[in-house]
């Protein structure tokens, strides 16, 4: 589909990028000539990857142990990363979810998911912003988002909460960032099984018709989002600028992708705060 050179003098970024969609991408952006750095919370989970890669598709594909968490972590990391070079672009992949009826939420499980998916996000875009501008080197940031950005999501309020406001902040900086060289674009994928997500939103007692009430009838492949994610990226995208793109087969358009959760009893609840409390 694309040139093989089309990322070839790229240095990417990708924050939870040791699994999972953040993997997916990692491999495509690699194949298509780019440099790596994958950061996550699990060094070995991020070596193992990063081995993958090499072995795969050869190249350069470094790790960053980091809790994106941390603003003064974050810091370090990018610190880190820069003493080699400035890196091109910046993924914003890591965040954390799971269902929950919202009235039982604590303040820790609220801030375990505002945590990595706001606060986490806004602290790497922040950190990567703030050296372009200082080295006048142009860049892109890439962020991972939710179809709930559009409709809302029961259940999930924490992470709705936070992908929005990542959408804000995706909107706001194409403006002020632009016309340094900066550009901030974002995905909303629709479902991309991965078993840390189908771990924490589709437990057991919640159905699987939902990949058949899609409007093509299926979810997602990684290659495709994939795929997207590396054309946004990369410089034949570079009139696209403060845009969401969603990929959802169309989903959206017919539910938010909750109301099957609004027909659980509350012992379906009780075991599934369960569950969670011991992971």
């Amino acid at each position: 589909m694309f040139e093989k050179g089309l990322l070839a003098t790229k240095r990417i970024l990708i924050t939870g990028g040791g699994s999972g969609l953040g993997a997916a991408m990692g491999h495509r952006f690699a194949e298509l000539g780019a440099e790596l750095i994958i950061c996550g919370r699990r060094l070995e989970l991020l070596d193992d990857t990063a081995a993958k890669i090499r072995s795969e598709f050869g190249g350069k594909v470094s790790t960053a142990q980091c809790d994106i968490r941390d603003g003064a972590a974050v810091e370090a990391m990018m610190d880190q990363v820069w003493q080699d070079a400035p890196i091109d672009i910046l993924v914003n992949n890591a965040a954390a979810t799971f269902i929950a009826q919202s009235e039982h939420l604590s303040f820790r499980a609220a801030d375990a998911i505002l945590a990595p998916t706001l606060h986490g996000t806004m602290y790497c875009t922040l950190a990567a912003g703030r050296r372009w501008i200082e080295g006048q080197h142009r860049g892109v940031v890439l962020s991972i988002l939710s179809t709930s950005t559009i409709t809302g999501r029961a259940f999930t309020v924490p992470s709705s909460m936070a992908k929005t406001a990542v959408l804000a902040m995706t909107k706001s900086l194409a403006v002020e960032w632009g016309p340094k060289g900066i550009r901030t674009v974002a995905i909303a994928p629709g479902a991309f099984p991965t078993p840390g997500a189908t771990g924490q939103l589709r437990p057991e007692g919640r159905g699987e018709s939902w990949a058949h009430r899609n409007p093509l009838g299926r979810s997602g492949e990684h290659s495709e989002l994939a795929n997207l994610a590396s054309f946004l990226i990369s410089d034949q995208a570079g009139y696209i600028n403060g845009e969401m793109v969603v990929q959802d087969g169309g989903s959206h358009l017919r539910s938010s992708g909750a109301e099957d959760l609004l027909q659980w009893t509350d012992a379906q609840w009780e075991k599934q705060r369960a569950a969670r409390a011991k992971g």
